[in-house]
């Protein structure tokens, strides 16, 4: 079977829309890939303690990356609330 290389993966994940990376962007991208629901994280509490693991920030980081986030794992991971991930993708003056 061949794969068109333009097409979508088939995946439940809400399309991340262009633009600003706020709270309420991230909260909702890191809840797609933790199958949750937004209301179920809790912004102030470490993500890997609510179930992010390695795997699932790097896809995050790609995704965000592709969409112009100047952002690397590493610097996701020493913060790993997305309140501090917020203050590190918003737009700088």
């Amino acid at each position: 079977m061949t794969v068109s290389p333009t097409a979508a993966p088939n995946d439940n994940r809400t399309p991340a829309p262009e633009g600003p990376f706020d709270l309420d962007r991230l909260l909702q991208d890191v809840a797609d890939v933790l199958c949750a629901e937004p209301e179920e994280i809790d912004p102030d509490e470490n993500l890997l303690d609510q179930g992010l693991d390695s795997i699932r920030l790097m896809s995050l980081v790609s995704r965000w990356r592709t969409e112009g986030a100047q952002i690397a794992f590493v610097d996701l991971a020493e913060r790993p609330t997305l309140r501090e991930w917020a203050e590190l993708l918003a737009p700088t003056a």
